[in-house]
């Protein structure tokens, strides 16, 4: 990766990018081999690229090292045949500019990050956080993940144009809720940059509204869906994207009535209809129960009905 030029290709950010599912041993140790297994599975179903250790990968519960682990397994299957980005964000500088030295050394076509958190910071130190881990890998694009609900602290727009200004933030993953802030980005960061949906509910409204793709959480468990989501709403079928968001969304409310956290959900789901075996979650996050069983198979015939 040494003396790559960065690339101000938006083009390969278009599209549907499932947010990668943590995949573990069935003593919850990270499985490299189940990781390679998920990662051919989901670019084989067509979608644009993958969104690796972020939230729905379960980083805040990983260490350095069994990241590590994930994005080069994720890289040894996906390099040359989708776009990767790498979440690289730890709760101090540091470690989070050693996970994205790494992820440059593995050819990542992006890095992204969520702010710091727990503390409230002020926006001068959440940039400087952010360009310090975007110094650390200087020849890969820089995303801007924005997620007010969990992180504490919401991407601004005066926050957004100091980041501009390091030449290599070529965009924002936007999972705050408005919808409106999808168009604010976009309309602030310009031709050459990009605006990612992630709230999974309204992909299509983030569409019209001028999102570039989308990464979502529960992409990977319905590839199929949310590519035809995007596809109707690219195309101007404003009925189609629609109904198919509505269907997608009365799935995701199904996946999150079980006592079981909603990815340990969505990991027996996948290995019911694809055979798949990811394990299940880390704690503190809640596994399924056997009460749950009956809930999980109505997700699952769901999911079939529409795909």
């Amino acid at each position: 990766m040494k003396g790559r030029k960065r690339m101000n290709n938006t083009e390969k950010y278009q599209g549907i990018i499932p947010a990668f599912y943590a995949c573990y041993n069935d003593d919850g140790t990270v499985s490299p081999e189940r990781t390679r297994a998920f990662a051919k599975h989901l670019f084989a179903k067509g979608v644009q690229g993958l969104y690796v250790c972020g939230s729905s990968g379960e980083c805040i519960y990983q260490s350095k090292e069994e990241r590590k682990v994930i994005l080069e397994n994720v890289m040894a299957e996906a390099r040359d045949k989708v776009t990767v980005i790498a979440h690289v964000a730890c709760n101090n500088t540091s470690d989070s500019m050693e996970l994205a030295a790494h992820a440059e050394s593995m050819g990542v076509d992006a890095i992204a990050a969520i702010p710091p958190i727990y503390f409230k910071l002020p926006e001068h130190a959440i940039a400087k956080y952010w360009n310090d881990i975007s110094s650390a890998a200087p020849n890969t694009d820089f995303i801007i993940y924005n997620i007010p609900q969990l992180a504490g602290v919401a991407l601004t727009i005066p926050l957004l144009r100091t980041m501009l200004k390091n030449p290599r933030v070529i965009g924002v993953k936007n999972s705050s809720m408005p919808i409106q802030d999808i168009q604010m980005f976009k309309d602030e960061a310009g031709d050459g940059h990009v605006v990612f949906n992630g709230p999974d509910e309204q992909l299509a409204g983030g569409i019209a509204l001028g999102a570039d793709g989308g990464i979502g959480g529960t992409y990977g468990v319905m590839p199929e869906l949310y590519l035809a989501i995007y596809r109707a709403a690219m195309e101007g079928d404003r009925k189609t994207a629609l109904d198919l968001q509505y269907k997608a969304d009365r799935i995701i409310y199904a996946l999150c009535s079980c006592h079981g956290n909603m990815y340990a959900v969505i990991k027996e789901v996948i290995r019911i209809r694809e055979g798949l075996e990811l394990g299940s979650v880390r704690a503190p996050l809640a596994p399924v129960t056997p009460e749950d069983i009956t809930q999980i198979q109505k997700c699952v015939n769901m999911i079939n009905s529409v795909i």
